[in-house]
């Protein structure tokens, strides 16, 4: 058996500290140079003790966002749709009036339409940190069209183009109606058939009901402490936030999709320009991020920019993150999410700091003698 390279060593023992900071399941992959590590710590069912594994299908939450702007950047390169368009052109009964007619396609996909977030009107439990609507909507099937007008009736959070932007899940279930109505089905459909198939993401899609039929972990959701211990919502009908969060994938998947894109190989160059000409906006977590259309970047001081995306559902957590010069890559899926308790002295949380030790050691540690650990 091959000795573990240093390089390994540091990946893995920076894995087993995000699971001894309190994540009871995670698993990540790294790329660079040709070289493919992967690892897992933990476990996937606290009850069982069944372990967690590299392989595991993940609910990938806001991820989706990349490959739903890819799909509309498709259409645009097709003829059928310019960037710089009116929503309302289009779907005139979901943003009706003068709205309509000043937020356009792009405003949508870099969250700088003033359109509110629907999500605490149909989780209002959520207002007051109290987990009842998460059980309650278990296994509600909500349709978009009724989370769109929650999200347009709400007070708008800015004028249409201003900035910075804020963050919304009402502006992609808007896109995934947009590209109903251009290719004539429905966005789960088209987004397999245009990005997932051709781009070979054999374990990436939309499950049809609230299971997950492949191996995948059980996901626990703390909502900042309101849930302990944390509760298990890996089974979940996901139509709540279908386009703006609905996919599965795997690590695996993730890295080859976000390589595939920053390679030109999803998107031509000059959608892939559009999807990263950057306007800051405020993230559901109250950050200041550098978003640009379903993709934003992270700058490591030393080590350059990589792009990707994250994302959250009722109790998963999953990171995708790629360097633009076809170098480093990292995925990353946790199985608890909103740990952090409020606090209002702002002291890091152990889980926050091991998170980041791990990704510094993904995307910025030595990859000369980096291989598949044994």
């Amino acid at each position: 058996m091959t000795e573990e390279s240093s390089a390994t060593k540091n990946l893995r023992s920076a894995l087993d500290g995000v699971h001894r900071a309190g994540v009871p399941g995670v698993f990540a992959e790294v790329r660079a140079d040709g070289r493919i590590w992967r690892g897992a710590a933990g476990v996937a069912d606290l009850e069982t003790g069944r372990p967690v594994g590299t392989g595991m299908r993940q609910r990938v939450g806001s991820i989706t966002k990349t490959f739903v702007s890819a799909a509309v950047l498709r259409q645009v390169e097709a003829g059928r749709l310019d960037l710089d368009a009116p929503i309302g052109d289009f779907l005139p009964l979901l943003v009706p009036g003068e709205r309509g007619r000043a937020i356009t396609i792009r405003m949508l996909l870099n969250h700088t339409s003033g359109l509110a977030e629907y999500l605490p009107y149909a989780f209002p439990s959520l207002q007051k940190l109290a987990p009842e609507s998460l059980d309650d909507n278990r296994f509600q099937e909500f349709r978009p069209a009724e989370l769109i007008a929650i999200g347009v009736g709400a007070p708008a959070t800015g004028e249409p183009g201003s900035t910075p932007g804020i963050y919304s899940n009402t502006n992609y279930l808007l896109l995934g109606e947009l590209l109903e109505h251009l290719t004539g089905v429905p966005m789960e459909e088209h987004i397999s058939r245009a990005i997932i198939e051709p781009a070979g993401l054999a374990n990436t899609g939309f499950p049809a009901g609230p299971y997950i039929e492949e191996p995948h972990s059980r996901m626990y959701e703390a909502l900042f402490g309101a849930i302990d211990p944390p509760r298990d919502y890996s089974v979940y009908n996901m139509s709540w936030v279908m386009a703006g969060a609905g996919l599965v994938s795997t690590v695996d998947d993730l890295n080859r999709f976000y390589r595939k894109l920053l390679d030109g190989e999803i998107v031509s160059p000059s959608s892939l320009a559009e999807m990263q000409r950057l306007e800051p906006v405020i993230a559901q977590d109250g950050r200041l991020i550098d978003y640009g259309l379903g993709l934003y970047k992270t700058e490591i001081p030393g080590h350059g920019v990589f792009w990707g995306h994250d994302g959250t559902v009722w109790g998963a957590l999953t990171m995708a993150w790629a360097g633009h010069d076809g170098g480093r890559q990292f995925s990353a899926a946790m199985n608890l999410v909103r740990w952090r308790k409020p606090d209002p002295e702002g002291t890091p949380h152990p889980i926050d700091d091991a998170l980041a030790a791990l990704k510094h050691q993904a995307l910025c540690g030595p990859a000369s003698d980096l291989r598949l650990a044994p």
